[in-house]
């Protein structure tokens, strides 16, 4: 038999499994975890998913090989665009308190297939950052040590001269690993109480170098017999910008715990903010006095702190720094093991990832399966891979992650049909009275000079502008950063094409800004909707542009073995599907129920002839 094509009804139908949204339930405060995390435990717990390598080893490796001094520049600009999606953060954890951050907050705005993907890269960012951060943690106790564990693996082991290799095994960095698996399995308030201990020495150690850094400083470092401020220019501050995005990450584990907190609502905004806040401060004025406290071609790039007070003679300063290191970077392994079942647990929930990862310990209330597995699998990436390489993908995962959630803020705010929450009901933007216009539809002052847009159906100019608006980025960010180099443009072509892709974004955001918003009196929102998200896009796609294309190869491999999962298993065991598959039965019972009981009266009217034909004849 002849396999035809599909038809195009068959065609739309798929379509609309792929974009099939998340259906919450009105009681959104109900879960299999336990409650018991407050609004300092996630400000806590979002600090110390985010002071770790990112101060004490990303901090000397880009000061002297991508931006020099200007490296405090480069986390300025990084802070700025995390701050954007912050907010976007903020508004959905408000709104959706539930397990599974970004995820989550896709899978009820864009679809089902975007959010396994964001899920899917979720994945790999922790499973990486976690396995890199247990080899740095390993580095510096190994430091503290002279080096003695490294010496005796690799006179016992040998050298590794294999591509993707580490040179040894880390059998440490494994260990850690496995060590802070169990902690996290013992349930979230002794993870939590972990976390405390180890974050107050950091916090202490970086009070430390800072005041002791400038009181050490040497403005001379940054003059330009020492190169300059900015010895690589605006490039390398841009590629060091998109480069040390990933060390602010760690707002995202408040979201991914917001069905452990107490107060969901209230203490998830909140912690977000403070985190990204103390955050930005400690890793500019940290950056700002590693370069003047020994020049920025002299720092080493594996341990840049604890190196640049033992050049100066303070021995005893870098023996604190090591400690302090030590101590934040397994905060950030902790966070790391605590968010990733998390959000696995949630794909679970939802059928689009298996269902043993959404097994919950029936007395600790963690999801046990998913932290034995993904520890394991995490100690074994530490145990083998070099995992300096993968850096940059780990920030490319963030930046695309950041890129989806500031576009469904756009989709929530203009939907007409939001989400179930608790919340109370949405109004529209700029009126309270009942008969005004549903959210998506045009403002009744510009209907008669945009009467054009009026004709569309609610919500098709909202999603043809948003359509416009990010592929009008793509090609801005393609302009600005590709323009005279890749693609070889003249200037007159250059000038043109930046000044169309301007005009075209700016179109797009008046559109979208021409039509109502949902409002909410009683939760946060994103201030400036729709310009605050698309300037998060806009940013977020400027810095994945400055990754190299080895980095977008392995995302596209990735991508690509997420979709074989999705369509191998999510897309058929999907919780949404089923509920599809249930409504489908429910409306053939009632049709196989309705004609069992118009069988009897067809029956009897087929047994009276007479009573036809004298009806006829009448």
């Amino acid at each position: 038999m002849a396999w035809g094509l599909p038809s195009s009804t068959s065609l739309v139908c798929f379509c609309q499994k792929l974009n099939r949204v998340k259906q919450l339930e009105e009681s959104t405060t109900e879960t299999s975890l336990q409650r018991c995390l407050a609004t300092l435990d996630l400000t806590l717990l979002g600090v110390g998913a985010t002071v770790g390598s990112g101060l004490y080893v990303l901090t000397g490796t880009m000061a002297k090989e991508m931006t020099g001094p200007a490296v405090l520049v480069s986390f300025s600009i990084a802070a700025m665009a995390s701050l954007l999606a912050a907010l976007c953060y903020v508004e959905f954890g408000a709104r959706v308190p539930r397990t599974g951050s970004a995820y989550l907050f896709t899978y009820v705005s864009l679809g089902e297939l975007w959010a396994f993907l964001i899920g899917w890269n979720e994945l790999l960012g922790y499973l990486i950052g976690g396995a890199s951060v247990a080899r740095a943690s390993s580095s510096y106790l190994d430091a503290i040590f002279s080096h003695r564990i490294r010496n005796f693996t690799m006179a016992h082991l040998g050298i590794w001269q294999v591509p993707f290799l580490a040179q040894y095994p880390d059998f440490l960095a494994a260990g850690v690993i496995l060590l802070a698996s169990t902690f996290v399995s013992c349930g979230a308030r002794v993870s939590s109480w972990l976390n405390h201990v180890l974050l107050a020495i950091n916090l202490l150690v970086i009070l430390f170098i800072i005041i002791l850094g400038f009181v050490l400083a040497r403005p001379h470092n940054w003059s330009a017999d020492e190169g300059g401020f900015a010895p690589f220019g605006f490039s390398g501050i841009m590629a060091g910008a998109a480069t040390c995005f990933y060390a602010f990450l760690g707002f995202g584990v408040i979201a991914a715990s917001s069905e452990e907190a107490q107060n969901p609502k209230r203490a998830v905004p909140m912690a977000i903010i403070i985190t990204l806040g103390l955050v930005a401060v400690a890793y500019i004025l940290v950056s700002t006095v590693l370069t003047l406290i020994v020049p920025w071609h002299s720092l080493d790039p594996d341990s840049a702190l604890a190196d640049a007070f033992y050049q100066r003679g303070y021995s005893w300063a870098a023996f604190i720094v090591a400690a302090g290191a030590i101590c934040a970077m397994n905060t950030v392994l902790l966070s790391d093991i605590f968010t990733l079942p998390r959000i696995v647990y949630s794909m679970a929930s939802d059928g689009l990832f298996f269902q043993v990862f959404a097994h919950v310990h029936p007395r600790t209330k963690v999801p046990i399966v998913g932290i034995l597995v993904l520890g394991v699998l995490m100690a074994f990436l530490a145990l083998l891979l070099d995992l300096q390489t993968l850096v940059q993908f780990w920030s490319i995962t963030v930046l695309l992650t950041f890129t989806f959630v500031g576009t469904s803020i756009i989709v929530l705010r203009f939907d007409n049909s939001p989400p179930a929450s608790s919340l109370g009901p949405a109004i529209p933007v700029g009126t309270e009275q009942a008969s005004a216009p549903e959210p998506g539809q045009l403002r009744p002052a510009l209907r008669p000079y945009l009467g054009f847009l009026g004709g569309c159906r609610p919500g098709a100019a909202v999603a043809w502008a948003l359509g416009v608006l990010v592929s009008s980025a793509i090609t801005l960010d393609c302009v600005l950063v590709f323009g005279t180099s890749a693609l070889h443009l003249p200037p007159w072509g250059h000038t043109l094409l930046l000044l169309l892709s301007s005009v075209v974004f700016l179109l797009s955001l008046l559109v979208l800004w021409a039509h109502q918003q949902q409002h909410r009196e009683d939760a946060f929102q994103v201030p400036m909707v729709p310009l605050t998200p698309a300037l998060s896009i806009l940013l977020n796609v400027f810095l994945m542009l400055q990754m190299n294309y080895l980095t977008w190869l392995r995302l596209s491999i990735w991508l690509l073995i997420g979709l074989m999962v999705y369509f191998g298993y999510g897309i058929w065991h999907s919780k949404e599907n089923q509920r599809e598959m249930l409504g489908l039965t429910a409306i053939r019972g009632g049709l196989e129920e309705m004609a069992q009981a118009l069988q009897p009266l067809s029956q009897a009217l087929a047994q009276e002839p007479g009573h036809t034909e004298q009806h006829a004849s009448a």
